[in-house]
């Protein structure tokens, strides 16, 4: 008589479901008793306290203008430019202009400003031309203008690739029948290229909205002054300096009523809302513009390109030689290896828990039909985009202000809170190819016995190593460049690369700021780069397949 033989290690469904399970209850309660400790520190909440307030409500109304007004601008740049991309799919630098508008999620916020303000600040490059071809322009970065300015910058291209993936999976059969018919202009935006945007747009302007509606560093550096102070600032400002908990806690409770409720109509319409842009390019037929189009097609991606890249090209010929002055450069080395280390420190566990937590998040939701215990996890997916860092952070260092003795926790605060809201880009990166296993294959592996761990080993892993690797790199770089959260519960006197780079920027050290910066976004590329490698397969194994028959059910 044959024995059965063991089960598979990990094998039972409880393994896939009971983590995430776990994991999102979790993360709902540690978010609750975080706002329930605000408040309750807070001692009351009164709302009328904003109407009374003249500065409160310019706050609240600075707040929701300037983030409609990214988002108009941003979508009105983002979108001739993915038409333009959409149209046209071979010419140089195609490849590196989409690679560099990918970064602009991931590159780090006060990185970014600091080029800016090489650019388009009182000594940049565009204010001297400017001075020199339009004297008494009156133009000032410092304001509305500076902070408008930013968010285009971190917007556009993300809202662009996004609409360029939607444009780019218009069937073909479509595309011929248009060109065909001589379709241009309005007809053809009406008949073929809004039905494919018209599903991501709600989606992709509420996640702008939510980004330059939380936007911090941005404010901190480029608002200029009280008149241009957000939700997010008057935040920090009540709890860091005020110490004003009544205030903080009704402030928040604002902000968490129009970002939840943004997002509450977005899920309710069940409307897309795509996080971050597919990688892999589609090969539809492209539409062959008129002649005219051309010109002005060029002149548009060149404009947008300059856009992108001067700021990153000031913080590279800024930086540099403040790195390579070797007699200069020893204050710098001296401040940069700590913060350096520090950064890492925080970023690395925040990365790993990222990529850990997402794929028990995933786990769950594709392994329960039940619709309570599906939205368990996907409520915590989104839930760091309704709930800002600031509050969160600052909801758990009153709950857990009797044990936080020293600045090691509060680091370690810091890491869990940069890890959740990173959760919501790494889910958005393994949910493809962990949902791409086809049905019939799942049902072969589960007749030929390859369950539990060596389903994982055999299928799963070989599917998810790259998309691993890249919600890896992506979670370690958003924790890299954070300044919120680190900016309330860091020391001055131990800064991370981002609270060093503000203080240096504070204190117009111009140049020892670009060599951070620089220093920063080269640390970022390696990291990259570092993880592309080890997320790539050996060479051995990349011609290794296994032969499709083996998956094929066995007729008797």
């Amino acid at each position: 008589m044959r024995s059965t033989p063991p089960p598979a290690p990990l094998s039972h469904p409880g393994w896939q479901l009971i983590p995430g399970q776990l994991l999102g209850l979790a993360l709902v309660i540690l978010v609750a008793l975080g706002l329930g400790s605000m408040l309750i520190t807070a001692g009351g909440l009164d709302l009328s306290t904003v109407f009374n307030s003249r500065y409160l409500r310019g706050v609240v109304w600075f707040t929701v203008w300037q983030a409609m007004l990214s988002v108009l601008l941003s979508l009105a740049l983002a979108l001739p430019v993915a038409r333009t991309l959409a149209r046209y799919r071979r010419f140089p630098g195609r490849s590196a202009l989409l690679r560099v508008m990918e970064l602009s999620l991931v590159l780090p916020t006060i990185v970014a400003v600091s080029g800016i303000i090489g650019v388009y600040g009182r000594q940049g490059w565009g204010t001297g031309l400017l001075n020199e071809w339009f004297p008494g322009h009156g133009w000032n970065l410092y304001g509305l203008n500076g902070i408008l300015l930013a968010h285009i910058f971190f917007n556009a291209p993300l809202a662009a690739r996004v609409m360029l993936q939607s444009l780019e999976t218009i069937p073909p059969s479509r595309l011929r029948i248009a060109s065909q018919l001589g379709l241009r202009g309005w007809w053809l935006w009406r008949s073929v290229e809004w039905p494919a945007l018209r599903p991501v747009l709600p989606g992709l302007s509420a996640l702008v909205f939510t980004l330059c509606f939380t936007s911090f560093a941005i404010i901190m550096t480029l608002g200029g002054g009280p008149a241009a102070t957000t939700l997010e600032v008057a935040i920090y400002q009540a709890l860091r300096f005020e110490f004003d908990f009544p205030q903080a806690a009704v402030l928040a409770v604002i902000q968490l009523l129009i970002c939840g409720g943004l997002w509450w109509l977005v899920f309710r319409q069940r409307l897309e809302s795509s996080l971050l842009p597919n990688r892999q390019l589609s090969h539809s037929v492209p539409l062959k513009p008129w002649p005219a189009q051309h010109l002005l097609s060029a002149a548009l991606l060149l404009v947008f390109s300059l856009f992108l890249l001067l700021p990153l090209l000031a913080i590279g010929i800024r930086g540099l030689p403040a790195l390579l002055a070797l007699n200069t450069a020893h204050s710098i080395y001296e401040q940069l290896l700590p913060a350096t280390g520090r950064s890492l420190l925080i970023a690395l566990p925040a990365g790993f828990g990222s990529v850990a937590a997402s794929l028990m998040i995933l786990a769950s939701i594709n392994k329960t039909k039940n619709p309570i215990m599906k939205a368990i996890p996907t409520t915590t997916g989104y839930l760091p985009l309704i709930v800002p860092p600031i509050v969160l952070g600052t909801g758990l260092f009153l709950l857990l202000r009797p044990g936080l003795g020293n600045h090691t926790q509060g680091w370690v605060l810091v890491a869990l809170i940069n890890s959740l809201m990173a959760l919501p880009f790494v889910i958005q990166i393994l949910r493809g190819p962990l949902n791409g296993l086809d049905s019939h294959s799942l049902r072969v592996a589960d007749q030929l016995g390859i369950l539990g761990w060596y389903r994982w080993r055999r299928i799963y892993w070989p599917l998810l190593r790259r998309p691993m690797a890249l919600g890896l790199a992506y979670g370690i770089a958003l924790s890299m460049g954070d300044f919120g959260v680190i900016a309330l519960f860091g020391s001055p006197g131990q800064p991370t690369l981002p609270v060093l780079l503000y203080q240096q920027l504070g204190s117009y050290q111009v140049s020892a700021a670009a060599g951070t910066g620089l220093w920063l976004l080269m640390l970022l590329v390696f990291i990259f780069g570092l993880l592309s490698a080890i997320g790539r397969p050996p060479a051995h194994l990349q011609k290794k397949r296994l032969p499709e028959a083996a998956l094929e059910p066995k007729h008797v």
